[in-house]
């Protein structure tokens, strides 16, 4: 079993235990949860906004050791630091990865569901059609960076792929610069201001029947934007050991077995 499966069951397993919870309390969690999440969530958002400006000036080391170890040797212990961030970062994007995979069958599922009832039954459910449109935000946006991880994005590759490694390795240091990291930021920035505010109602769907996690699928793109902007400081560190002439960490054994 992958880490991501792992996930996935506590995951499901936590809601499971809350959904008992709250039919046992006679809705005591949905009214706890409606009182004290918000002022929870807008709390734990702030510490992480304010963790995350005091880290950001990490995001430079890749780029400066590429440059530096080019010209200038650089100690040893520069290199093992980089190595250990990227083998964290790697595990995290494939774990999220992993329990997000499970989205796609989900939603051939539902789909299949969603027709037979319509058609052959004239009955449709709009929490399923919703949870349609969650499965798929969520697949998209949380196994986005395990992708960028397995080379699975779309590149111009008319001239990369003829270019040896350490042309390679550069266009991926100056491109996670110049164009991964900027465009990331400028997503999670963007997402700030309406993330605040659909946590602090708890916003959940326009249809009175439908699902009441509106407030969660859109908390989903500014994850996606972290876990970019931390995959694309793993694959400017694998890049900026190529360019220095240092032997990078090889690929997770899960993308280069089973996938």
């Amino acid at each position: 079993m992958r880490a991501g499966d792992r996930l996935l069951l506590v995951l499901v397993g936590l809601s499971l235990v809350l959904l008992g919870l709250d039919m046992a309390t006679g809705g005591g969690v949905a009214s706890f949860a409606g009182l004290h999440l918000p002022g929870f969530a807008q709390a734990v958002g702030g510490w992480i906004g304010r963790v995350g400006l005091w880290l950001s000036p990490l995001l430079l080391l890749p780029l400066l050791s590429g440059i530096l170890g080019r010209f200038v040797g650089l100690p040893a212990p520069v290199w093992s630091v980089q190595r250990r961030a990227i083998a964290i970062i790697d595990t995290l994007t494939l774990t999220i990865g992993g329990g997000a995979r499970w989205f796609a069958l989900g939603l051939v599922l539902a789909t299949a569901i969603i027709v037979i009832q319509r058609y052959v039954f004239g009955y449709a459910s709009t929490k399923l059609a919703e949870s349609v449109i969650y499965m798929h935000a969520g697949l998209f946006l949380f196994a986005s960076a395990s992708t960028l991880l397995q080379g699975g994005h779309v590149r111009v590759d008319v001239f990369f792929a003829k270019m040896s490694e350490r042309g390679r390795a550069w266009v991926d240091l100056l491109g996670t610069y110049l164009a991964l990291i900027p465009m990331s930021a400028l997503i999670l920035w963007s997402s700030t201001g309406y993330l605040n505010s659909t946590w602090r109602i708890l916003e959940s769907s326009r249809e009175s029947d439908g699902l009441a996690f509106v407030f969660v699928l859109k908390t989903a793109i500014p994850v996606f934007a972290i876990l970019m902007i931390l995959q694309g400081a793993s694959m400017a560190a694998r890049a900026a050991m190529t360019v220095a002439n240092q032997p990078s960490p090889a690929l997770p054994d899960a993308i280069e077995g089973e996938v």
